[in-house]
């Protein structure tokens, strides 16, 4: 009897029955405090969390995102969160969702994991890593803020200014990362999880549009006049070649999207066009 109920145990935890699923959101470039409303907002974060079992396994990070990615600022206080969160709430099934820069500092994490102690625990929990909008081959405008044009000042509100972060997102820089420190891209290894993307492919600001009011109308403004210095598919900020660079394409704005809708890179930080639900749903597989 007590055999048949030890081989019970064992086939009920293989099966994963008592398995704690947890998801991390992770923000872009900038110094977060207060991510949840000031980075992702309210919206965004509660319909993410609808896809959970347990609705408190939910952890918004805040870090310091203006530093490399490798600083302990960046992704040492990645990990440090990450840990705890593992720990505290029983973690054994983490999805991981990225924003913009926080793809390459999460990509690091994935890539090097003898930098940091805490990596490997942190790997091992990760069932994917879903990385909207990832800037994994940097952006053009990055050039554009260090060379000190209009991008500088026009911009601050999405990409920042001259700082280790900017810098790191340089088109030529990035490529190196790609090609000595970082996995996932062509020619290189793969990642240790899968690392999926969501590409946003265009911009829509016309002021008849409601399309264009989502996430705020400057915002997309912004994001139409930036996207004439990149190529015809981009999302204002981020072109879709680098946004597709690592990982696995999951998939692009409009094939998913409430309507069809373009996803410009405000957009896909907040609740636009079904995307909460989209990744609310991806949580339970």
């Amino acid at each position: 009897m007590k055999r048949m109920m030890l081989t019970g145990a064992l086939a009920l935890a293989s099966a994963g029955v008592h398995a704690a699923t947890g998801v991390a959101l992770v923000h872009g470039t900038g110094k977060q405090t207060d991510a949840y409303n000031n980075y992702w907002q309210s919206d965004m974060v509660e319909g993410i969390r609808k896809g959970l079992a347990d609705p408190n396994n939910l952890l918004v990070v805040n870090c310091d995102f203006d530093q490399y990615m490798w600083d302990d600022r960046a992704a040492g206080c990645l990990a440090g969160q990450l840990t705890s969160f593992i720990q505290n709430r029983n973690i054994d099934r983490l999805i991981v969702i990225t924003h913009s820069n926080g793809g390459n500092v999460m990509r690091w994490i994935l890539s090097n994991p003898t930098y940091d102690a805490r990596y490997p625990a942190i790997i091992q929990r990760i069932v994917k890593v879903d990385a909207i909008a990832p800037s994994s081959a940097g952006t053009p405008l990055a050039d554009a803020a260090i060379a000190g044009n209009v991008f500088e000042t026009s911009l601050g509100w999405l990409l920042g200014y001259k700082t280790d972060a900017v810098r790191q997102q340089q088109v030529g820089w990035m490529a190196t990362y790609n090609q000595q420190y970082l996995l996932g891209t062509s020619g290189r290894p793969a990642l240790p999880v899968p690392f999926r993307d969501v590409v946003g492919t265009d911009v829509v600001s016309a002021v008849w549009s409601s399309q264009a009011y989502c996430g705020g109308y400057t915002q997309s403004v912004g994001l139409e006049i930036t996207q004439n210095w990149l190529s015809s598919c981009s999302d204002g900020f981020i072109e879709c070649s680098s946004a597709q660079a690592a990982g696995t394409l999951w998939f692009k704005d409009r094939t998913r999207t409430s309507g069809g809708q373009v996803l410009n890179h405000n957009q896909s930080r907040r609740a636009c066009f079904g995307l909460p639900s989209i990744l609310a749903n991806d949580l339970k597989g």
